[in-house]
């Protein structure tokens, strides 16, 4: 019968599982991106039943190899180029490791003061480090905290812009009238499923039309304000984005900003992907404006070497959040609390329980620093903008989008098939991976760059083998 595992099982084995993931992340470049599978291929190298007795670990760690890793898409992977990118980082792992081996539940700051502290001040590290407004400091009465998604910060702004407009009566009664959420076409669907849960309901969110470059019109929130007023029913919640998922489009803040406060609702500023471009100086023009939000968030778990999850999220007023969501059971009163001094990030999100989950972005700044930060995003941006010029310089493609940040859209010209297999084609290869996306209702291919290890060569051979698919000479086999 097995037993629990000494510590000095655990240095043991803490080796041998280091050793696996730094080889893993050794040899990523020369294994296909993604797998060559059927549905069900991998349960079925699994058994039906969990085992009686403990597995020797030499056989947990050889199903890595025969199980899991064969099932894989490799996000890391220098040729992945799908979705937005999930950078990890070999601090991050460390960080991670150590809150696995902590095992502290951070719910309360007594519950384990440095859990809170700690995420205080990095969250205030990193609104530093992206020029945020003064308001999204601790110090200020706002502050940051660290969710596990975006989709979980739009909920939670949901929440608090409802317990704002309706004057603390959603807290309490619950829904009693129509409240109305507004977000562009291209906003993201986590802002659906935010109001669903929150009970306004799918038809009370607004999809306000895009000009040509895929940016919420100004004019035409203001119309769709004005006409919800009119039906009587009272606006809750306007979310702007800083990068679209289908385009990195950005929504024109100073403007929404200034209605937001006219009409006096509640402005959440979605910036999951492009956020992180916020630490180099040059690419801040994205974030004009975002001295208007309520709440802001973007992702370190995309773009800045933070292994998922890791959504870092700001508010600009924290009492009023705290006020929609705390609830204070006996077993959970404390003198800490009661005396007002402390942060309980439990009064910050939808569950009670919480990780330690600011380690590893503490190690990832701490091994980075802001030059280490910079330097990924401007080689991210660097060969995003050289992929886009040799796509320009073929004239059988064309970019269906501007491309500030590491994000390019294209196309072949004409008909939706022809893009749809060689997208087909390519992926099929395991040398490369990209996703679609439909933009102006035309099916067209995005290719994001972001992965910690590529460099321009891989965006390099991924053009070549994209050029030979579009001239039939890829069949998409292995």
């Amino acid at each position: 019968m097995a037993t629990h595992m000494t510590p000095d099982e655990f240095r043991r084995y803490g080796y041998e599982v280091v050793d696996w993931i730094a080889n893993y992340w050794a040899n990523l470049e020369t294994v296909p991106v993604s797998p060559d599978l059927r549905p069900g291929e991998i349960a079925a190298r699994m058994p039906d039943r969990a085992p009686e007795t403990g597995d020797d670990f030499a056989a947990i760690l050889g199903d890595l190899d025969r199980v899991v890793t064969p099932g894989l898409t490799h996000w890391q992977h220098p040729a992945f180029f799908g979705y937005f990118p999930a950078n990890t980082s070999g601090p991050s792992v460390l960080g991670d490791l150590v809150c696995a081996g902590l095992g502290v539940q951070g719910m309360l700051w007594l519950s384990s003061p440095a859990a809170t502290e700690v995420e205080t001040v990095v969250l205030d590290w990193l609104a530093d480090l992206l020029d945020l407004p003064p308001a999204f400091r601790s110090r200020a009465g706002g502050g940051g905290v660290i969710q596990d998604s975006a989709s979980s910060a739009a909920l939670v702004a949901t929440l608090a812009a409802l317990h704002r407009a309706s004057g603390g009566e959603w807290r309490r009664a619950g829904i009693r009238q129509r409240y109305t959420v507004y977000t562009s076409t291209q906003g993201h669907s986590s802002i659906e499923k935010a109001a669903r849960i929150a009970g306004a309901g799918d038809a009370n969110v607004r999809a306000v039309e895009v000009d040509d470059e895929y940016r919420m019109r100004p004019d035409a929130l203001r119309a769709a304000l004005d006409a919800d007023r009119a039906a009587g029913c009272t606006p809750a919640l306007v979310v702007a984005t800083i990068g679209t998922t289908s385009t990195t489009a950005v929504d024109p803040l100073p403007e929404i900003g200034a209605i937001c406060c006219e009409y006096g609702v509640w402005l959440h500023v979605d910036a999951a992907y492009a956020g992180a471009a916020a630490v180099c100086p040059e690419l801040r023009w994205s974030h004009a404006g975002v001295e208007y939000a309520d709440s802001y968030c973007f992702d370190p778990h995309k773009w800045l070497l933070t292994g998922f999850d890791c959504d870092a999220f700001w508010l600009a007023d924290r009492a009023e959040l705290v006020r929609a969501l705390t609830v204070l059971p006996e077993f959970l009163r404390n003198a800490a609390t009661e005396s007002g001094e402390v942060i309980d990030y439990r009064d910050w999100q939808v569950p009670l329980g919480r990780r330690f989950r600011a380690l590893k972005l503490w190690f990832v700044l701490r091994w980075y620093g802001a030059e280490g930060l910079r330097a990924h995003i401007r080689s991210s941006v660097t060969v995003a903008q050289r992929f886009a010029e040799w796509v320009r310089a073929d004239g059988r493609f064309e970019i269906v989008a501007p491309h500030p940040f590491s994000l390019v859209c294209f196309r072949l010209r004409g008909a939706d098939a022809p893009n749809e297999e060689l997208l087909r084609a390519v992926n099929a290869t395991g040398q490369a991976y990209l996703t679609h996306t439909k933009v102006g209702g035309r099916y067209v291919l995005r290719l994001a760059v972001g992965a910690p290890a590529t460099e321009e060569r891989h965006a390099a051979a991924t053009w070549k083998l994209i050029q030979a698919a579009a001239d039939g000479r890829v069949t998409g086999s292995r």
